[in-house]
């Protein structure tokens, strides 16, 4: 038996391939900002846009005081926050320093407008919840070598010496490899993610010195 051939056999290290720092901070800053900008749909639509209504409500109020008595002319309500009235805007402002608003002339918030500003929170906030929930679930799963074997994150063994060969399309700019390898009288694919599971770069080195081996053999 040459030596090569023996090199081929030889068992590798083990190695347990567990989720990387790296996605783990990637997964739980996209996690924070979706849930962030869900907290705001939510604050907007229980909190800032129904006092922004009842603010509204008492300026139209003022406004339709002003029209009836003659001081100013009525406008539609669309208008409101492009071009105020002079008078309208003093009126305002001296309504809301007496009722402790902020001056700003408010928009129109409708209650459509505010259960739709609602529902994408909620929807937002939902869709956060399951992510989380998937990237602690992603943390139960590894890729692990054991003496021959590879074990998927899927739980399928893959004998070392049956990859025949190893795809580095994705390994530059991803760290993704796939091992090509033979089952059943087929080729299939085992996907080994040095990004996500820490430590496959191993998994991938070794199968391709026995590759190499085999060539240089044949």
């Amino acid at each position: 038996m040459s030596v090569g051939t023996v090199h081929i056999y030889e068992c590798m290290e083990k190695v347990d391939a567990r989720i990387s720092k790296e996605w783990r901070r990637r997964m739980l800053f996209m996690l924070f900002m979706v849930s962030c900008i869900a907290g705001w749909f939510l604050y907007d639509g229980y909190s800032v846009w129904p006092s922004e209504a009842q603010r509204h409500a008492e300026f139209v109020e003022i406004e339709g005081g002003l029209v009836e008595s003659g001081k100013i002319e009525a406008v539609e309500h669309k208008a409101h926050g492009a071009e105020v009235n002079e008078y309208l805007r003093i009126a305002w402002e001296r309504h809301a320093r007496e009722a402790g608003y902020k001056r700003d002339i408010p928009k129109e918030r409708t209650d459509a407008s505010i259960r739709e500003q609602r529902m994408i929170g909620w929807v937002m906030m939902t869709g956060s919840a399951l992510f989380g929930l998937w990237v602690l679930w992603n943390h139960k799963l590894r890729v692990r070598a054991e003496g021959e074997t590879v074990i998927g994150t899927s739980g399928v063994r893959v004998e070392l010496d049956s990859i025949v060969a190893i795809d580095r399309k994705k390994w530059e700019n991803k760290g993704i490899a796939f091992a090509i390898y033979e089952s059943e009288g087929k080729q299939r694919r085992l996907c080994l993610d040095d990004h996500k599971f820490k430590g496959c770069e191993a998994i991938v080195l070794e199968a391709e010195k026995r590759i190499k081996a085999r060539q240089d053999e044949s």
